[in-house]
């Protein structure tokens, strides 16, 4: 509200004295709305840091002010039968004002920043200028409202002392509200490490909170992805990233493979490091479905006759080796 009575003080500047009640009514009106909608695109859209919406009072509407004369002038105003040369020449003035700005603020800026400086450090915006400008942990300290003792000060501007032998349990009701949620100091505390999409996580803090969890520790891991971080896309549809659970160390892995594939020791090596396994055992599909029968009877056969952890990779979980 305050920043609308800014802008039609603004706008009807121009045009004071040779508008009717009428036209300065009109001229109010657009520029209350012009504010709303100017401080809007200043900050949502161009992203501008404006707080108090100065561009969009003293700017925008100043420029409307200077238009409207050209409009409502009771003597030579457009919507008042006095042509466009009235307008005309309020065009002009605005272009000679931007123009004659834009060239004396751009060679001022210049020599500022090339000489103090434009900007402070980095740390001060964060904590703010009030402290090193001024000296004032803020300063707006006049705007804090005084808070005044519940009790009343003696004479000597001291508060009186406290005198009386009623128990403090007894002086001061105590009000007890039992709750069927334990509190934090009655929960036994538990850490649970959890990977999952970033899709999946306002489902999860749901489901976390539903539970009586109502603090976390979140991690996020960036550069994933086949492109510095950018998502992967298979035939214009975009892929999302599968995590996969940390393997244990193994000494053989099993790996079927298809066709006339022949495994060369550069592919047993990646394989090698892909699964985490010192030997990998190369299977063909041929010869998968009886191994597939009883999975882990021949896993426990290789581990019997090896004496070594193995690992055994499923059709379904096969490894790409380029």
């Amino acid at each position: 509200c305050l920043n609308a009575s800014l802008a039609g003080l603004v706008a009807i500047t121009a045009g004071c004295f040779c508008v009717d009640a009428l036209g300065a009514t009109i001229i109010g009106a657009v520029s209350g709305i012009l504010i709303v909608v100017a401080v809007e695109f200043i900050d949502l859209k161009l992203h501008v840091d404006d707080p108090v919406g100065a561009v969009g009072v003293h700017f925008v509407n100043g420029t409307w002010g200077t238009i409207a004369v050209g409009l409502f002038n009771t003597e030579t105003g457009l919507f008042y039968g006095g042509g466009f040369g009235q307008l005309g020449v309020q065009l002009l003035g605005i272009a000679a004002i931007l123009a004659w700005t834009a060239a004396t603020m751009t060679g001022v800026f210049f020599l500022i920043k090339k000489t103090v400086g434009l900007r402070v450090t980095r740390e001060e915006e964060i904590s703010g200028l009030d402290l090193p400008e001024h000296g004032l942990p803020s300063a707006y300290a006049d705007f804090i409202p005084a808070v005044e003792t519940i009790y009343g000060l003696d004479e000597a501007g001291a508060a009186p002392a406290v005198t009386g032998s009623t128990p403090v349990d007894e002086a001061v009701p105590v009000q007890v509200k039992t709750s069927s949620v334990p509190t934090a100091s009655d929960v036994k505390l538990t850490k649970v490490e959890i990977i999952l999409k970033q899709s999946k996580f306002e489902a999860l803090k749901s489901a976390m909170n539903d539970i009586g969890v109502t603090g976390m520790t979140v991690t996020q891991v960036l550069g994933c992805g086949i492109q510095k971080g950018k998502p992967e896309y298979y035939r214009g549809v975009a892929m999302d990233m599968q995590l996969l659970p940390k393997l244990d160390a193994f000494e053989y892995a099993v790996l079927p493979i298809g066709g006339n594939f022949t495994m060369d020791p550069n592919d047993a090596l990646i394989a090698c490091k892909l699964l985490q396994a010192k030997y990998v055992i190369p299977v063909h599909y041929n010869t998968w479905p009886p191994i597939a029968q009883d999975v882990e009877a021949f896993k426990a056969a290789v581990e019997d006759e090896t004496d070594s952890k193995v690992l055994i990779v499923k059709p379904g979980n096969t490894i790409d080796i380029d």
